[in-house]
């Protein structure tokens, strides 16, 4: 398996899929890369000699915002809008959905599992 920016690609997928492997690469992205790059997209990553990994890595590290840098990048724009006490910042706090969705019988991927709270009974006059 070819190692770029610390990720390991699929031996057997063209270039173009396998690039979508590293975080914050797109098959846009991809093929766009791989475009300037001057390179072949049918080509299998296992194909890839080294020096070609490398340009590749070196390509994606400098002209787009990938991997550590990228997930850095989201981490730090998500405290910020906890630290401004935004409406956002305080959804993403509660652990709740950011965009707008409805809560009432959904989002449990962000809500997690239900909490069952027992039942009071009511008193009948």
């Amino acid at each position: 398996m070819p190692r770029i920016l610390g990720v390991d690609v699929p031996n057997d997928k063209r270039l173009d899929i396998a690039l979508t492997y590293i975080y914050g690469v797109g098959l846009r992205t991809a093929k766009k890369a791989i475009e300037e790059l001057s390179m072949r997209p049918e080509v299998r990553a296992k194909d890839l000699s080294d020096e070609e990994s490398a340009r590749i890595a070196s390509h994606l590290d400098d002209n787009y915002l990938v991997e550590g840098a990228l997930r850095r990048t989201i981490l730090a724009n998500i405290n910020r809008l906890k630290d401004i006490g935004c409406y956002r910042g305080l959804r993403h706090r509660r652990g709740l959905p950011v965009h707008g969705q409805r809560t009432r019988c959904n989002a449990r991927t962000r809500k997690g599992p239900r909490k069952t709270v027992a039942n009071k009974k009511i008193l009948r006059k």
